[in-house]
């Protein structure tokens, strides 16, 4: 991992141009973590960071949104998780990195758990969170995708929203299932666009997919 962040910024070093980097996956996979660590090692004067959490139809909405699906020849029928695409604003998203790319000055949505903010286009761009896996690839010149497995998932997802968000563990559990179903079967197959895919669990992290590599290295080598 370390040997590959240290290529992104040697790439981003030799870049003559604004470069935008898209980092998703989904809850508790690491991309947060990720995306925090490279923007402090690129440098923070030098890098937009746009978080993509408003651009999620807020849960209070998707509540009233039932889909029914089929997983492993069982029928369900749930409340849509932001593990499905048409939980996002997409085409707002696809819009604000358009901004970014033509060097404009925009406005993050405002939500009552985040202001809006002003996002003035740098050097770099990292545009991190799920809805980045449901928009155009071709926005973005580098796409870095995180996953993990079932139990390390729900481990996480204790951890932080019940210890961070005060979630009732109760609530956690029973949620788990079916968005980890909706996960697998409406979110990980558009990890097949990302130019690096990072499996990353308890027990280690694994680079099970690097485009990038080969894309950067010079011909002949």
């Amino acid at each position: 991992m370390k040997l590959l962040v240290e290529e992104i910024i040697n790439w981003i070093n030799k870049s003559d141009r604004p470069v935008i980097i898209g980092i998703s996956g989904h809850g508790a996979a690491g991309k947060t973590t990720f995306s925090t660590k490279l923007a402090q090692l690129i440098g923070l004067n030098e890098v937009s960071y746009l978080n993509t959490d408003p651009y999620i139809v807020p849960s209070q909405l998707r509540k009233y949104t039932m889909i029914t699906y089929t997983h492993q020849h069982k029928s369900y029928h749930s409340k849509m998780t932001a593990c499905h695409s048409d939980a996002h604003h997409t085409p707002s998203l696809e819009r604000d990195i358009r901004m970014v790319k033509s060097g404009l000055d925009f406005y993050t949505i405002d939500t009552d758990y985040k202001k809006s903010e002003l996002i003035s286009p740098k050097k770099i761009t990292i545009i991190e969170g799920m809805s980045v896996a449901f928009i155009d690839p071709k926005l973005m010149d580098l796409k870095i995708y995180f996953y993990t497995d079932d139990e390390t998932e729900l481990v996480r997802r204790v951890g932080r929203d019940i210890l961070e968000r005060g979630t009732d563990i109760t609530a956690v559990r029973q949620s788990h299932e079916q968005r980890r179903i909706q996960y697998e079967l409406f979110m990980h197959p558009f990890s097949q666009n990302f130019d690096i895919i990072i499996k990353n669990s308890n027990e280690e992290v694994c680079i099970e997919k690097n485009l990038f590599t080969k894309l950067v290295k010079p011909s002949g080598n």
